[in-house]
């Protein structure tokens, strides 16, 4: 019986540590609610990753437009296997990604007249609706 409890002893620790790699790795990619360009995140599902900005053409917060304008964004799914595909979102537009809608619902920063937007400030939203 005393051979139990020491097993037991020495076992619980390991056990717990092992299952704190596993939880750590998974928690190494964000959701998708705050996205940097070549961030990979989790969102509600598909591990997706913005690699470019193909074209941002909003009509600056202070400004008049005649067009509300778009924005389109270059993306890597990156499925279970490890196999990446791309494709493109565009804000407010759902596109078809594996078994539902992948929709891009925000980019930040707002776009001004006098302020020129580096890729690396940009922050996407993304959401996900489907699966099993």
């Amino acid at each position: 019986m005393q051979n139990i409890h020491r097993l037991a002893i020495i076992a619980l620790p390991a056990a717990l540590a092992l299952s704190a790699c596993v939880t750590t790795r998974g928690a190494a990619f964000p959701d998708g609610s705050d996205v940097a360009l070549g961030q990979k995140a989790y969102v509600d599902g598909p591990l997706v990753q913005p690699v470019e900005v193909l074209e941002d053409s909003r009509c600056p917060m202070n400004a008049r437009c005649v067009w509300a304008g778009r924005v389109r964004v270059k993306m890597v799914w990156i499925r279970g296997n490890g196999q990446k595909q791309l494709f493109e979102a565009t804000l407010g537009e759902p596109v078809q990604l594996a078994d539902g809608q992948f929709t891009l619902e925000s980019v930040r920063p707002e776009k001004m007249t006098n302020v020129t937007i580096k890729p690396s400030d940009y922050r996407f939203s993304f959401r996900f609706a489907g699966g099993l």
